[in-house]
């Protein structure tokens, strides 16, 4: 059901199916929408927006990195410590045990496999570590 008349409502226009001569335009108003200048200032915000947004962006990644290398460094460093001890306890246990010949090796043998079995398991850690860092700076999405 269409208005016959219009009420007083505001931002009111005329109904869509007008002709033409009732919206006419007056040569001494200003121009409708935003003038070049308006447009380039509005580019020139945007533009700055993103280089913002572009550095934040680069800020947390190179953060996300640093932490994850501070990380892997340590785990690198563990798992040097742990098998530099793995291979002491091997040479100690292999100097005890050719004293008596029985008991001793059977400790050796636990101790050192008990380290290098951490050892690994450190090495592992260390490389899951670094690949977070590797996927951090690949162009690919997973």
């Amino acid at each position: 059901m269409l208005d016959e008349e219009p009420r007083d409502r505001a931002g009111y226009e005329s109904p869509l199916d007008t002709p033409d001569e009732h919206d006419v335009h007056h040569e001494d108003e200003a121009p409708h929408g935003p003038s070049l200048a308006d447009d380039l200032l509005a580019l020139f915000e945007d533009g700055k927006t993103y280089a913002e947004a572009e550095v934040a962006y680069q800020k947390s990644r190179a953060g996300y990195t640093a932490n994850r290398l501070k990380s892997a460094v340590a785990l690198g460093f563990g798992a040097f410590g742990v098998l530099h001890l793995a291979l002491i306890a091997l040479t100690v246990g292999v100097v005890i045990a050719l004293m008596p010949l029985v008991g001793p090796w059977i400790a050796t043998a636990i101790v050192s496999l008990t380290l290098i079995v951490v050892g690994i398991v450190l090495l592992r850690m260390l490389k899951k570590r670094i690949d977070d860092i590797r996927a951090a700076f690949s162009d690919e999405e997973k």
